[in-house]
């Protein structure tokens, strides 16, 4: 296998002797041969992203009935109050079913009980392989939000994990929602038409091939309420440094864009080059403005500096090669956007024809949007024709897309009905999974890229992290 066991985290296998005796649910198939509904089982809720998941329903494909385990506290009183608030919507409100468990002993009770069959995973990200490799061992399927781990212990584990789901006949799969996002999209299509894009350059250090920068806000609007992070989100032993957090995606579409399809192995095709890491500045008003503490929790107290600001290590960048082909990936964080913004997203692939670029800034009214840009001495009109014939080609899928001339070459024009948020990602990877469950396996190149990710994120925050 190309995810072959290392050490397992320390107590992961305890939590799941009690289980390890009992029929696992694998694909969960009825007498008659049908997959039944998925069963969700909401563990240790901390993250919003774990209520986006049932933003809205999904019909007879997944049950009502939705069963929570967590420690008491907050963060499960809040994911409560989004569901209750998705329910309660005059416009197209759901109608889950919250049955909800909280004791200290709440892993172990899901494992005992098990009244579901997929485990929707969104918080604290110091304990998530340790989550997924008891569910794994458990038998139950896993919808992980980013990231499964944060450093090479949690790598170990999530190793781990995916050896027993593939013992147990389950699956693991993590929330990739900027997979969804139609301008990434249509940079993937387009930068495979070599009459569009010609070959993508291997690119240098100083000028990588592949660009990939997004920025973030603490404070934001989520389903339009204002957000309250949870009182330990500053803390990155807790969350994770940047570097490995929002890095998760950016470094899965590299992969994913870049090499549709193929297995990537860390080893043999990925080369760390530099990285480095450094924080934002939080102010004990802005912690008390996004989390409703009024002061620093203890835990923090010693991280904070001489001015009682703690510097909080949510910025990262890292530069590596994969197959040959330098790539740049920087995360940045701030605590709240500029009147009218938002998180913005800039990436470019630099081809041989063209460079295929996302641009979310001002001029673009934070909206991302995707232009096409002739390189070197290519015939502009041949270019032209080109991108014609692949939107011409694209519509039967992407209805309502077409290009306008800018001063550098072209934007793709793309209709609003295209543009559905990421709010909305969560459903359409909901709905992905949905498939993979039911036919009872992923792509056989998601599980080694997978790991491929997180070794890519790990091995940044371990060369950032040296002296």
């Amino acid at each position: 296998m190309l995810w072959r066991s290392l050490p397992v985290m320390s107590g992961a296998v305890a939590l799941v002797l009690m289980a390890s005796c009992m029929p696992s649910p694998g694909r969960a198939i009825r007498a008659d041969d049908e997959v039944e509904p998925v069963r969700l089982i909401t563990l240790d809720p901390g993250h919003f992203h774990a209520a986006l998941v049932q933003k809205r329903m999904y019909g007879d494909a997944v049950a009502p009935i939705v069963h929570v385990y967590a420690p008491p506290g907050p963060d499960v009183d809040d994911h409560r109050r989004r569901i209750d608030g998705f329910n309660g919507r005059s416009e197209s409100p759901t109608h889950w079913e919250e049955r909800v468990y909280t004791g200290d002993d709440f892993l172990q009770r899901l494992l005992r009980e098990r009244p579901g069959n997929v485990v929707v995973i969104s918080g604290k990200n110091r304990r998530k392989a340790e989550y997924i490799n008891a569910c794994a061992e458990a038998g139950l399927h896993v919808l992980a939000d980013k990231p499964m781990c944060i450093d090479a212990e949690g790598l170990a584990t999530l190793r781990e994990a995916f050896d027993a789901a593939e013992r147990n006949g389950s699956l693991i799969y993590d929330v990739m929602t900027e997979r969804s996002e139609i301008t990434t999209i249509l940079q993937k299509e387009l930068m495979h038409r070599e009459a569009v894009f010609g070959q993508l350059l291997p690119g240098s250090l100083d000028e990588p091939a592949v660009v990939k920068h997004s920025v973030h806000h603490f404070f934001k609007h989520v389903a339009g309420n204002p957000i309250k992070r949870p009182v330990w989100y500053f803390d990155t032993t807790q969350q994770g440094e940047g570097i490995v957090d929002v890095t998760t995606h950016l470094v899965d579409l590299v992969m994913w864009e870049c090499f549709p399809e193929q297995i990537i192995d860390a080893q043999r095709d990925i080369t760390m080059l530099r990285a480095k890491r450094w924080p934002t500045m939080i102010t004990r008003e802005q912690y008390e403005h996004v989390t409703r503490q009024p002061e620093f929790p203890e835990f923090l107290l010693d991280e904070l500096n001489v001015h009682s600001v703690l510097p909080c290590h949510a910025n990262g960048t890292m530069e590596y090669t994969i197959r040959g082909v330098h790539a740049r990936v920087t995360v940045e964080w701030a605590f709240q956007a500029p009147e009218g913004a938002g998180d913005t997203h800039y990436s470019i692939m630099r081809g041989s024809r063209a460079n295929i670029v996302i641009r979310q800034g001002k001029e673009e009214h934070y909206r991302p949007e995707l232009y096409v840009e002739p390189t070197g001495n290519v015939d502009a009109d041949a270019l032209e024709a080109a991108l014609r014939d692949a939107i011409a080609e694209l519509q039967s899928r992407y209805a309502g897309i077409a290009y306008v001339p800018t001063e550098s070459g072209w934007r793709i024009t793309i209709p609003d009905t295209l543009r559905v948020g990421h709010e909305a990602h969560f459903a359409q990877v909901m709905e992905r999974f949905l498939k993979y469950q039911a036919a009872g396996e992923l792509p056989e190149w998601e599980v080694p890229n997978m790991l491929t990710k997180y070794a890519t994120t790990t091995m940044a925050l371990k060369k950032a992290s040296e002296p």
